[in-house]
């Protein structure tokens, strides 16, 4: 049963827009290589993160107790390792990003 938040407020969209039309040096700054350095290890962090929830199926505990969840968690880590150290003996090539099926319809050229 949802529970009535009396704290949520929708978004502001004008203040969003606001805000970022106050920052135009953002978008200067991710041409930056200290920046794309950063974002290239943020990327990678998303992406270990998308690989666990999408094919591990760590999105959720499937045991009661820290100590249990804990033992979920290392040996996930250590199952994304050997399929990771596979594909790298096995020379199989890194999955690009996914197309979304609008995307595809968009015609080529």
């Amino acid at each position: 049963m949802h529970q009535d938040n009396s704290e949520h407020r929708p978004r502001d969209h004008v203040a969003d827009q606001t805000r970022a039309r106050s920052n135009p040096s953002g978008r200067a700054n991710q041409e930056d290589a200290a920046w794309l350095q950063r974002y290239g290890h943020r990327a990678g962090v998303e992406g270990t993160i998308s690989q666990t929830s999408r094919a591990f199926g760590l999105r959720r505990s499937h045991y009661k107790g820290q100590a249990k969840t804990h033992l979920q968690h290392l040996l996930t880590a250590a199952g994304i390792n050997l399929v990771r150290l596979d594909a790298w003996m096995t020379g199989t090539p890194l999955v690009g990003t996914r197309t979304s099926h609008f995307t595809a319809l968009r015609p080529a050229g």
